[in-house]
């Protein structure tokens, strides 16, 4: 049988209180288990037995090369509900001065942030498979600046997405 789906992702932080404290604000994820040096958190409504681990390294670390002069991980990417939720979402991500970008992939809906360590997350809407057309499909060889307003006028706002694509049916 083959891979799933990712359970987790671990990420090597400077400060695990701090981090901590910002994927709950900014994410809602809370602890579900805390070590000396180490946090395992879970996402609002998971049932994983936990979605995120933070592993602390110290202050004098340095930051992560990759992309830069190393090959590593890009960013990690979680998904929402609804573009309502994806605009909750931006504003909190804004107002913690996290917010690095927005674009519309067609059928991708994605805000692009950084947490206090610089490590670089994604947070996106995907349009329902019934609402995917020609159209959408032709679009996503190109990357535009997200307009939220004019996605949920399309798209609606409270519409739940994902719906065959990432989630059955």
């Amino acid at each position: 049988m083959p891979v799933q789906r990712l359970n987790h992702a671990v990420l090597y932080v400077r400060d695990v209180a701090r981090s901590v404290a910002f994927y709950r604000e900014a994410l809602g994820f809370e602890p579900v288990m805390e070590l000396p040096g180490a946090a395992f958190l879970q996402a609002e409504g998971s049932t994983n037995d936990h979605d995120l681990g933070l592993f602390q390294i110290g202050a004098a670390a340095g930051p992560s090369p990759a992309g830069h002069t190393a090959v590593g991980l890009y960013h990690l990417a979680w998904e929402v509900d609804t573009l309502d939720e994806l605009e909750r979402v931006a504003a909190k991500l804004t107002e913690l001065g996290a917010l690095v970008g927005a674009s519309d992939h067609a059928t991708t809906k994605a805000l692009y942030a950084r947490d206090p360590d610089g490590l670089e997350f994604e947070v996106s809407w995907l349009v329902p498979a019934d609402m995917i057309d020609d159209e959408l499909l032709a679009a996503r060889t190109r990357i535009l600046p997200l307009d939220l307003a004019a996605a949920k006028e399309r798209f609606g706002a409270r519409t739940r997405g994902g719906v065959g694509v990432s989630i059955p049916v």
